[in-house]
């Protein structure tokens, strides 16, 4: 008799503008968690069996916007855990059954991820009328880097 076989859970990366991949590498390994870094254009992943690197395209060679996106999207499930800064990706992935972290630590799930879709949509058509003004979001802090490892930490030991 065999013993049971025990689901690894992946973590997807929408990597292109995430400041936390290192702690990714580091939490993904002490879990044996797989990593998949999901990106439009290639840069350096670590040489590990665990962490695998995916460069999405239009079709024809070159970059598509959602691309990353939908990859993600669609090779999400309950064995995952989703990290993004993007809120509609969030949504997507939430639907598929995915644990979604944003860099910060903070987790998007059932409850929050409806107004943060609303205010999304709000933000939106205020910088679309403020002609030129923005501003974007805070500075990552080491704060923010601290409740990241926290949180993934803790989504990880739910998980098993």
């Amino acid at each position: 008799m065999s013993a049971p076989s025990i689901l690894v859970p992946t973590i997807l990366v929408d990597a292109d503008a995430c400041p936390v991949k290192e702690e990714i590498y580091r939490v993904a390994e002490r879990y044996k968690a797989q990593v998949r870094v999901v990106s439009n254009s290639a840069f350096r992943v670590p040489v590990s069996e665990r962490v695998k690197r995916v460069v999405v395209s239009d079709g024809t060679g070159g970059p598509k916007f959602d691309a990353a996106d939908d990859w993600i999207a669609e090779s999400a499930d309950a064995r995952s855990v989703v990290i993004t800064a993007d809120i509609l990706l969030a949504e997507r992935c939430l639907k598929a059954g995915a644990r979604v972290l944003k860099h910060d630590g903070r987790e998007f799930d059932a409850a929050s991820i409806g107004s943060a879709v609303a205010t999304r949509a709000i933000m939106e058509d205020l910088r679309a009328g403020m002609d030129g003004m923005g501003g974007g979001p805070p500075p990552f802090s080491k704060a923010d880097r601290s409740n990241f490892l926290q949180a993934l930490d803790r989504v990880l030991v739910r998980m098993r």
